[in-house]
């Protein structure tokens, strides 16, 4: 079984052969940006959420909704690049850092967690899913990823480099999965995303991991009373910066302006979107 479902791209463009043969390594090709996206109604949404069926929905999640229904949208998005070639992926995943703060606040690690076919669940069951794999991961109870980063505390300093190109090239460049050898099946996904808002930012980009071979990573900024102008008025508005950093050899400006379009849709009407809230508080 391999460790990723993939479809060859079989129909390239000439840009795209010659992104292709520009940049050799993940942080040449990097592109940033920033959009700001009108978040009352998400916020209201949110709220509403909460107080009807007693569940801590975040703004967390409905960007992970959002940013599946947009890479749904636009699939050329969701892929990965093997032997210089772009791949198409079956499988859209969501990766979400997570803070580690059990062993005290001058020890805080980062781990993460992984959401698959996000694009086919509803809000609520994205929810109780991202809910059970974080109290998993501080908990320190996935037996899976705690393998993985035992292994990173034993090997030395010097072969980190070494270890983590070998890592990616066994299961990119050759798509082997590696699970016997405690190595988590497609452990980033498909776009990679932060919350620097939780800590009072707005603006950060993230840079690119070489050996992940996700192409998108997304930084949510913090939501924000800003002065706006709405019919030749100045209006208070709750905005949050969407910060993106991608992958220019497989994403390029048409992309961009899709996925951008689609997670303004959804986080600006997300009554709309997300669907009814359901009436669950006991």
């Amino acid at each position: 079984m391999p460790n990723l479902e993939l479809i060859k791209k079989k129909k390239v463009s000439n840009f795209r052969k010659i992104a292709l043969g520009t940049w050799q390594r993940t942080y040449d090709p990097s592109v940033y940006g920033t959009m700001d996206i009108r978040m009352d109604d998400a916020v209201r949404y949110v709220a509403e959420f909460r107080e009807k069926t007693g569940r801590r929905l975040t703004v967390s999640h409905l960007v992970a909704k959002a940013v599946a229904m947009a890479l749904k949208e636009c699939p050329d998005a969701n892929a990965v690049l093997r032997w210089n070639r772009i791949y198409l992926r079956k499988v859209i995943g969501v990766f979400f850092q997570v803070a580690m703060t059990d062993e005290g606040s001058d020890k805080i690690d980062l781990s993460g967690l992984t959401l698959y076919d996000v694009d086919q669940k509803a809000i609520a069951d994205i929810l109780d899913e991202f809910e059970e794999k974080v109290e998993k991961v501080r908990k320190r109870e996935d037996p899976v990823l705690e393998k993985t980063r035992n292994t990173f505390q034993v090997i030395p300093y010097l072969l980190l480099n070494v270890f983590l190109k070998t890592l990616s090239f066994l299961t990119i460049a050759l798509n082997l999965d590696l699970r016997w050898a405690g190595i988590p099946k497609d452990p980033l996904g498909s776009v990679m995303v932060t919350n620097v808002g939780s800590l009072g930012l707005d603006v950060a980009y993230v840079p690119l991991v070489p050996y992940s071979g996700v192409p998108i990573l997304l930084a949510m900024g913090e939501v924000a009373d800003v002065p706006i102008v709405e019919d030749g008025e100045i209006k208070a508005a709750k905005i949050m910066r969407l910060n993106a950093t991608f992958d220019h050899r497989v994403i390029d400006g048409f992309h961009a302006a899709v996925l951008a379009k689609v997670l303004r849709k959804w986080l600006q009407n997300p009554y709309e979107m997300f669907g009814e809230i359901p009436e669950t508080k006991d």
